[in-house]
């Protein structure tokens, strides 16, 4: 059988093609997930959530966000609270449901004699009122790390009260564990990596966000906040 002639102009062309075609198959790679980096299988949903109403009440436009508290004292959770802070405040920010304004723990000694309260604390008699009006606030959101575990598998728990200052009444609650020993946790956890990675495809890896408290740490404080009331 004799193979048909090929001009040097017609290998040329084949050349350029087969040329192209690698690349186009390089460049769509780059643009996926690697195997090794898929997350399959179901993710979290954060279940333990209480709601007045799935909507905000139109006059809860301010809200004061106090001091983050720890269950426990001790230097592990003391740590913890340092790392969650300013995530907190960042994605509730984020949320964009309302306008948040921190207060801090000098300007609650100031206040009240303690640089932090929790809902569960007896609370002085006047509190609600006196944050009404000194900062303008219509509710008050009361925040407390439960559980902090800085080393694999992570850990962070949450227990937030979004609480209206005229009625002390209970908009939404929140107490929930995000535990990376649960194969859904880490599901959820690297898909959220892979939403808000800025590494190239080949570099990318969601799989670093099991080690990072700083990462999982956003990660759980932004699936918090999702479940809060619409606007």
């Amino acid at each position: 059988m004799r193979l048909p002639f090929l001009s040097t102009h017609a290998i040329c062309r084949m050349a350029e093609g087969l040329v192209i075609l690698i690349v186009s198959m390089s460049v769509a790679g780059c643009r996926l997930a690697r195997p090794s980096d898929l997350a399959v299988g179901t993710g979290y949903d954060v279940a333990n959530v209480h709601l007045a109403s799935k909507q905000l009440a139109p006059d809860i436009r301010r809200v004061a966000m106090l001091p983050l508290t720890c269950a426990t004292a001790d230097a592990n959770m003391d740590s913890g609270r340092e790392i969650l802070e300013t995530i907190l405040r960042e994605e509730l920010g984020k949320t964009h449901r309302f306008e948040v304004v921190v207060v801090s723990p000098e300007k609650m000694s100031q206040w009240t004699g303690r640089a932090n309260w929790a809902a569960e604390d007896v609370l002085p008699e006047n509190l609600l009122a006196m944050l009404r009006d000194k900062l303008g606030c219509d509710a008050v959101l009361f925040s407390r790390l439960t559980q902090f575990r800085a080393y694999p598998p992570l850990a962070v728990g949450l227990n937030l009260k979004l609480i209206v200052t005229t009625d002390s009444e209970q908009i939404w609650v929140v107490d929930e564990v995000f535990d990376a020993s649960e194969s859904s946790v880490v599901n959820s956890a690297r898909r959220f990596q892979m939403d808000h990675e800025t590494l190239p495809g080949a570099l990318a890896d969601s799989r670093s966000i099991l080690a990072s408290p700083l990462g999982f740490g956003r990660y759980a404080a932004q699936a918090t906040f999702a479940t809060l009331p619409s606007r």
